[in-house]
């Protein structure tokens, strides 16, 4: 075998050293041409699409491209080929990109700005698919490692791969007029029920003031331990998923970090079924109530829930695997049991700073996915020291970190006194808790009453009145 075909053998596909990748240096030049000729417009128009260097592919261009962005920046300075040669020069790297001559040649590169939008893109594609063969010949050269974790192997890639294809979204400014009627007709549809604001989570009141869960926005769920938060978040899941519970029943995620498949499933099978667990166990099942038990199988079996007990997970790999699941299951929310057990994906100076990661990277998972993300969250235990089991919570409760509160759209609690349950002797018998509704980005706040009932898991809404409240 020839020493070209042997390296052509131990060579990974894909990796073409010898060949240049995609680059036009006509439409570099072009760009560099426009931000030195008029750069009050033009140096707009280019950072608008990108601000890094690395977009153009000849490192010469990527000099001068710095240079012309320092100098833009700098209010006591101007851009022109002057400026531009003077600081390159007092840089040590005129003679390197080329000289005075070359910049000169730069400037008559061109006879008009007008299409600066044009060569923008241009260079935004070629800059896309570099960074796609650079992520794919990584991903290569990794594949050969025989060590490596195949499994965070694949999630490392995605994520690299997710990266690439969010650097190509650009942002637009859009004139309030062009969306104003849009939006007015927007509002008429949804006034009139064509449209749906948000997915409803089969709470009726808490729907009136959030208008349910809505695409791309983080609602939080935060309590207490023992309070209940996951029982209600596997409640909210049921109203989602079941279809005898929802007319349109919603595909759902549900990463939980503290719960086992098996323990979810159990739990959502005795609620549904209103049953508690502790009847299989201490013997007292009936088999009258076998029918029961078995509805709620039925029920589950038509049920689009998918759930991952992955303890410890990091945000790069909750994002991959939500990524997976969108595409291939089409999901339509996620919940997460809960934010305070996930971890960052690097090493990080304080847990404070960690946690702040973690909820930015839950907010950015539900922009880029078009999906709200039912997120619960643990409350610091100080609100049991300083005011007593009854406390009611307030966001600064909201445990290791205020950014939980920022990101958010939505930040709601769940709120009982822990001692009623324990007077609870009957499986009908029930205490009464409060679905707190403090933060609402698009709305108003206010107070839910609900029902737990805690032999079965389970919180229903409580009656508009009491029977104190009725006339007698």
């Amino acid at each position: 075998m020839s020493d070209d075909k042997r390296a052509s053998a131990s060579r990974p596909a894909g990796i073409l050293p010898d060949r240049a990748q995609p680059h036009d240096p006509a439409v570099e030049r072009a760009v560099l041409a426009a931000m030195l000729r008029d750069p009050d417009s033009c140096v707009n128009t280019v950072i608008e699409h990108f601000r890094d260097p690395e977009v153009f592919y000849s490192h010469v261009h990527r000099e001068i491209f710095q240079v012309i962005i320092d100098l833009y920046n700098d209010p006591d300075q101007t851009v022109d080929l002057v400026s531009v040669a003077h600081r390159l020069r007092t840089l040590n790297k005129l003679d390197a990109v080329g000289g005075e001559v070359f910049l000169a040649e730069l400037d008559g590169a061109i006879s008009t700005t007008v299409n600066i939008e044009a060569w923008c893109l241009i260079l935004r594609k070629y800059y896309i698919l570099r960074k796609m063969i650079d992520v794919c010949s990584e991903s290569l050269l990794k594949c050969y490692d025989s060590d490596a974790d195949a499994g965070r192997l694949v999630e490392e890639i995605e994520t690299d791969i997710f990266n690439v294809r969010s650097q190509e979204e650009t942002s637009s400014i859009v004139e309030i007029c062009d969306k104003i009627e849009d939006e007015f007709h927007m509002l008429w549809d949804i006034y009139e029920g064509k449209v749906e604001v948000g997915i409803p989570t089969g709470y009726a009141q808490l729907d009136s003031y959030t208008g349910g869960l809505k695409p791309g926005e983080m609602f939080v769920l935060a309590a207490r331990p023992s309070i209940g938060k996951t029982s209600l978040a596997l409640n909210v899941i049921r109203n989602l998923a079941l279809p005898t519970r929802s007319p349109r029943p919603r595909r759902v995620a549900f990463f939980s970090l503290e719960m086992t498949a098996e323990q979810i499933a159990r739990r959502l099978l005795c609620t549904e079924a209103g049953l508690s667990e502790s009847v299989f166990w201490n013997k007292t099942f009936q088999n009258s109530e076998l029918t029961r038990l078995t509805g709620a199988v039925a029920a589950f079996k038509k049920a689009k829930i998918f759930i991952d007990p992955t303890g410890g997970i990091t945000i790069a790999e909750l994002r991959a695997k939500a990524r997976r699941l969108k595409m291939k299951e089409n999901i339509d929310v996620i919940v997460i049991d809960y934010l305070q057990l996930m971890h960052a994906d690097g090493r990080v100076d304080s847990r404070q700073q960690e946690v702040a990661e973690i909820s930015g990277g839950i907010k950015k998972l539900a922009k880029d996915l078009k999906v709200p993300v039912l997120v619960l969250a643990q409350l610091n235990r100080e609100v049991d020291k300083t005011a007593g089991a009854g406390a009611r919570p307030k966001l600064a409760h909201l445990r290791e970190s205020g950014t939980i509160e920022q990101d958010a759209d939505i930040v709601t609690f769940l709120h009982r006194n822990r001692e009623d349950a324990k007077e609870v002797s009957s499986p009908n018998q029930s205490v009464e808790a409060e679905w707190i509704i403090e933060k609402n980005r698009n709305g108003r706040t206010g107070n839910l009453k609900l029902l737990f009932f805690p032999s079965r898991m389970e919180f229903l809404p409580a009656a508009p009145y009491s029977e104190e409240d009725c006339p007698k």
